[in-house]
C-alpha cells in the first residue's frame, strides 16, 4: 500500500554556521512553484526582474548583472576567467582561505599573481597593495575579499578602491558573506567585478552566484585577445541569454531563479539600511553575550555576519559543536587552516540573524561550557545580550 509520507525528512536545525543560512518559508514556497521552460516568456520576465533586484542589492547601475548557475565559487571563477588572459599580472590579497582560493584560480587561468598577504584574522594593509603596485606597474587586476568567511574579517574597501582607480587596475571583490548583510556599494567603490552567493545573507538555498561587471570590465571582456577559457562561464555567452537576445546557452536552474527573486524581494522590502542595522544589532548582542562568558573574538575588524570566536583553553572545540548539533539542533562552524580546533565560526546571516538566534545560541553554549567546567567570564550572557537590545529599543 502506497503512502503519501516522504521516505525521509531532514531535521530542522538552527543554522548558525558560515552558510547556508536559514531559508524563509516564502523562499521555499517559491522554490516549489511549477517549473517552466527556460525560454518560456513567463520565466524570461522573472529573469529580468531578478536582474533588476540584483542591481538594487549590489547598489549598482551595471547592465552586466546576472546570476551564474553555481555557488559563490562559480561566481569567483566567472569574474576571473573573463577578466584574466594568460600572461596578465594580477595582485591578489590573501588573509584567509578564500583569498588563497582566488589566488589559485587566477593562476589556473594563466595570470602571474603577486600575493599581498596578511596574518589570518587581520585586514589587508592598503600600503602593502600600494608597494606591490609600484613594484609591478603592469598589474591589470586587483582581487580582494571583502568578507573573509574563514576568519570573520571585514576588509575596509575605500582605500583599496582608490588605489585600483589611481593605477587603472580592474578591481574584483568577493562579497559572498557580505551581500545583503553588510553595505556593498559597488558603484561607489567603482568595483569592476563583484560576486556573491545565494546561501549566505540572501537566505536562499545554495546554487546561484549573483555577479555584476562594470562598463570598464565589459569593455575589457570585449577587447580580449583570446577566447575565455571556460565556455560555461563566458559572460559574453551568458549575457546573450540573460540579455535581450535570449540565445540558448544552458538550461537554467528555473526554480532556483524563482527562489532568488523571492529572496531579493525580501531584502528590498526590508530595506537595505534596516537590514544592515539588524545584522549589526544582532552581532553586537551576540558579542556582548560571548564576552560575558569570557570568550574573545579573533579578527581585529569583525564582520557582523560571521563571528570568529576563540575556543577557550581546556575546551574541546569539536565536542561543543557536536553537542550543540545533537542536543540543541544548532549548527556552528569549525575553524579552518591555522584556526582549526582554535575557533568557532558563528554566522548571523539573513534570516538567521535574529534575536531568537542570538539568545538560543547563547543559552545553549553557556550551559555546555558550564557542564564542561568552563568558569571564565563574570556575567550572564543573556543579560548582556538583553542589555544591548534594550539600549537599542530605548534609543530608537
Amino acid at each position: 500500500m502506497s503512502s503519501n509520507r516522504p521516505s525521509w525528512a531532514p531535521p530542522e536545525r538552527l543554522l548558525l554556521g558560515p552558510g547556508p543560512s536559514a531559508v524563509p518559508a516564502r523562499v521555499l514556497q517559491a522554490l516549489a512553484a511549477p517549473t517552466l521552460g527556460h525560454l518560456d516568456p513567463a520565466y524570461l520576465a522573472i529573469m529580468d526582474e531578478t536582474r533588476r533586484l540584483m542591481r538594487q542589492v549590489f547598489a549598482t547601475e551595471n547592465e552586466l548583472t546576472l546570476a551564474v548557475s553555481g555557488t559563490g565559487s562559480a561566481g569567483m571563477e566567472a569574474c576571473l576567467c573573463n577578466l584574466i588572459e594568460p600572461g596578465d599580472e594580477a595582485i591578489v590579497c590573501v588573509n584567509g582561505v578564500f583569498g588563497g582560493r582566488m589566488r589559485e584560480v587566477a593562476e589556473r587561468y594563466g595570470a602571474t599573481v603577486h600575493a599581498v598577504e596578511a596574518e589570518w584574522g587581520r585586514a589587508i594593509d592598503p600600503d602593502a597593495i600600494r608597494r606591490t603596485l609600484q613594484e609591478h606597474p603592469r598589474t591589470k587586476l586587483i582581487g580582494i575579499v571583502h568578507a573573509e568567511t574563514s576568519t570573520g574579517v571585514q576588509q575596509p574597501m575605500d582605500e583599496v578602491a582608490r588605489l585600483a582607480q589611481e593605477h587603472g587596475a580592474l578591481l574584483v571583490v568577493d562579497c559572498v558573506t557580505s551581500l545583503g548583510g553588510v553595505p556593498v556599494p559597488t558603484d561607489e567603490w567603482k568595483a569592476d567585478a563583484v560576486y556573491s552567493g545565494t546561501q549566505k545573507c540572501l537566505s536562499c538555498p545554495p546554487g546561484l552566484a549573483p555577479v555584476t561587471f562594470s562598463k570598464r570590465a565589459a569593455e575589457a571582456i570585449r577587447s580580449r585577445r583570446t577566447k575565455v577559457i571556460s565556455w560555461y562561464l563566458d559572460v559574453s555567452l551568458l549575457m546573450a541569454y540573460w540579455g535581450s537576445d535570449r540565445v540558448y546557452h544552458h538550461t537554467a536552474p528555473i526554480n532556483m531563479t524563482y527562489a532568488l527573486r523571492e529572496a531579493l524581494l525580501m531584502v528590498v522590502e526590508e530595506g537595505l539600511e534596516r537590514r544592515f542595522a539588524r545584522h549589526q544589532l544582532n552581532h553586537l548582542a551576540l558579542r556582548a553575550g560571548l564576552e560575558a562568558l569570557g570568550l574573545t573574538y579573533i579578527p581585529d575588524r569583525s564582520l557582523p555576519t560571521l563571528n570568529a570566536v576563540s575556543v577557550p583553553d581546556g575546551i574541546d572545540d569539536a565536542v561543543i559543536r557536536k553537542r550543540l548539533l545533537l542536543e540543541y539542533d544548532i549548527e556552528i562552524g569549525a575553524g579552518l587552516g591555522p584556526f582549526k580546533g582554535r575557533a568557532w565560526r558563528v554566522g548571523l546571516m539573513g534570516h538567521s540573524s535574529s534575536r531568537r538566534s542570538v539568545t538560543t545560541f547563547l543559552a545553549a553554549l553557556g550551559t555546555l561550557l558550564r557542564e564542561l567546567g568552563w568558569r571564565g567570564g563574570s556575567g550572564d550572557p543573556l543579560d548582556a545580550a538583553g542589555a544591548v537590545y534594550a539600549g537599542h529599543e530605548k534609543s530608537s
